[in-house]
C-alpha cells in the first residue's frame, strides 16, 4: 500500500485526507496540531497523525523518505526546503502554492531525480489554470487565437448568508485576504499595459453579473502578464486576472487604506483606546464625534458603508487596544478576524469565470465563458477546502497510479495533468460549465 505525507492541518487539509484514505492510501499527516490531524484522520485505520514542527528537520527528512509522495500544504516560504528534501529521496511532491524563482530552479533537478514537483494544484492557482488552458488549447486546435482574457475568481459565503457591513466573511485563511488588500495590480486591457498602485488597488473595480449569485465586484489580481506566456497567448490584448467580491467590501477597504489602517509600520499603542489609534491615524482629535471627524477627513458622509463598517467593527469605541507597540494591519486585521469569520453552521461558495474573445481565420469571433459555481455544506466541508484540496488529492492519486508521468517543476497547465484531474473532478461534483458561440456582446464591458 503506497504512502502519502501530508504537512500541515490547515482550514483546507480535511477533504484531501478523507478522499486519499478512501483511496486506500496510507495517510500520515504531520503538524503542529496533532489534534487536528486526528480529527481528519476520524479512526480510520490507514491514517497516522504526528505532532511536527517545521524547524525539527531530521524528522521531516525521515518521513519524506519512508512516504512514497509528500503533499506541502505549509506556508509557501517551507515548500523549497521540502522539494529539497524530495529531490534528495527522489520522493514526487505537489503543493497548491504559487511557484516563487526558488522553486522554478529545482526544474532540473526534480528531472535527474526523475520525480514531479506540481505546483499550483489548488482552485485559484488551479482549477483556473486548468479549465483556463483546456479552452485555450481548444481554440488553438481549431486555428483560432485569443484575443481577450479575463479570469475571476472569489471564495464567499453563499448570496442568502447573513452579512455584514463589510459584505464579507473570512472562509479560510483571513490573515492572507487582508494582506492581499495591500497588494498592487498590473494587467493588459485593449492593448493597453495598466499597472494599480496599492492605494488605487479597490478604485480600479469591474462589475460582473453572475447568474444565481448577482452582481458581483471584481479588482486585479497581483501581476497578470507573465500568464500571457504561461497559458501560451502571447497576441491577447487582454490579459486581466482578477478577485470576486461583494458590493461594499472594495469601498470599505478603499477607505480603511486611505487612513493607513493596513499598515505594516509598528508604532506606539499603549494605553490607547480604539478611537484614540483611529484619531491618531486620521490626523484628528478625539475630543468628540470622532467619526464625524474621520468620515470629513475621507471627504465621503458619516453614514457611509467605509464609516458604517469601521463603526462596526468597533474602531470608534473607547475600549482599549490593549497593546504596547503594534502595527495597523494587527490591530485591525485581529479586530475584523473576532467578527468575521464564517460560523460552521454558515455556508459558503467559491466562483469562477473565463470569459474569452477568440477569432478564427475565416475571420469570425466568439466569446467563450467557463464558469464554476461551487457550495460549502456546514456538516462536511467548506467549498473553499473542497476546491482547494481535491485538486490536489487528483493530482496525488493520478502521480501515484502512474496516470501522471512526466517529471520537473510544473504547474497544471499541459494536458498530461489537466486532462485527468478536470475530469476526475467532474465525478466529485466540481465542474467547470463551458459555453461556445457566444456573441461579443457577452464580453466584459
Amino acid at each position: 500500500m503506497k504512502k502519502v505525507l501530508i504537512l500541515g492541518a490547515g482550514m483546507i487539509v480535511k477533504p484531501i485526507v478523507t478522499y486519499l484514505l478512501s483511496k486506500d492510501y496510507n495517510v500520515t499527516v504531520a503538524t503542529r496540531t496533532k489534534s487536528k490531524a486526528d480529527a481528519m484522520i476520524a479512526g480510520h485505520p490507514n491514517g497516522t497523525s504526528l505532532a511536527w514542527t517545521v524547524d525539527d528537520e531530521d524528522t521531516l527528512d525521515k518521513l519524506i523518505a519512508d512516504h512514497d509522495l509528500t503533499v506541502s500544504l505549509l506556508p509557501f516560504a517551507y515548500h523549497v526546503m521540502v522539494a529539497r528534501k524530495c529531490i534528495e529521496h527522489k520522493k514526487n511532491m505537489v503543493t497548491t502554492s504559487y511557484v516563487k524563482p526558488e522553486m522554478k530552479a529545482l526544474n532540473e533537478a526534480a528531472k535527474k531525480a526523475g520525480i514531479i514537483i506540481l505546483n499550483e494544484i489548488g482552485v485559484d492557482p488551479g482549477i483556473d489554470h486548468m479549465s483556463a488552458m483546456r479552452i485555450i488549447d481548444n481554440v488553438h486546435k481549431r486555428g483560432g487565437k485569443i484575443e481577450e482574457f479575463y479570469s475571476f475568481c472569489g471564495a464567499l459565503v453563499a448570496p442568502d448568508m447573513d452579512k455584514n457591513p463589510f459584505n464579507y466573511k473570512f472562509t479560510w485563511a483571513p490573515k492572507g485576504v487582508i494582506m492581499a488588500s495591500n497588494n498592487d495590480g498590473r494587467y493588459l486591457r485593449h492593448g493597453k499595459e495598466i499597472y494599480v498602485t496599492s492605494e488605487n488597488l479597490f478604485k480600479d473595480i469591474i462589475k460582473v453579473d453572475f447568474p444565481e449569485v448577482g452582481e458581483l465586484e471584481v479588482y486585479p489580481n497581483r501581476d497578470s502578464l507573465p500568464y500571457i506566456d504561461v497559458y501560451g497567448i502571447p497576441g491577447t490584448k487582454t490579459m486581466f486576472r482578477g478577485t470576486f467580491r461583494y458590493d461594499k467590501w472594495c469601498e470599505v477597504i478603499d477607505a480603511m487604506k486611505a487612513i493607513n489602517l493596513l499598515s505594516y509600520e509598528k508604532m506606539d499603542v499603549e494605553d490607547m483606546t480604539y478611537a484614540d489609534f483611529m484619531a491618531k491615524m486620521a490626523g484628528v482629535d478625539n475630543k468628540e464625534n470622532i467619526c464625524k471627524k474621520v468620515a470629513g477627513k475621507l471627504n465621503i458622509p458619516e453614514d457611509s458603508n467605509p464609516i458604517v463598517a469601521m463603526e462596526w467593527l468597533g474602531l470608534f469605541s473607547d475600549e482599549p487596544i490593549n497593546r504596547t507597540e503594534d502595527s495597523p494591519f494587527e490591530i485591525v486585521s485581529d479586530l475584523m478576524i473576532s467578527k468575521m469569520m464564517i460560523k460552521k453552521d454558515e455556508e459558503d461558495m467559491v466562483v469562477m469565470q473565463h470569459t474569452f474573445l477568440a477569432s478564427y481565420p475565416d475571420g469570425t469571433k466568439e466569446v467563450i465563458k467557463s464558469r464554476m459555481l461551487d457550495f460549502g455544506t456546514p456538516e462536511t466541508d467548506t467549498s473553499i477546502a473542497r476546491t482547494v484540496a481535491l485538486p490536489a488529492a487528483c493530482a496525488v492519486d493520478m502521480i501515484l497510479e502512474g496516470k501522471i508521468n512526466i517529471t520537473g517543476v510544473y504547474i497544471p497547465v499541459v494536458p498530461e495533468i489537466y486532462n485527468p484531474i478536470l475530469d476526475q473532478l467532474e465525478t466529485l461534483g466540481i465542474e467547470m460549465v463551458e459555453e461556445y458561440g457566444l456573441s461579443e456582446d457577452e464580453n466584459i464591458q
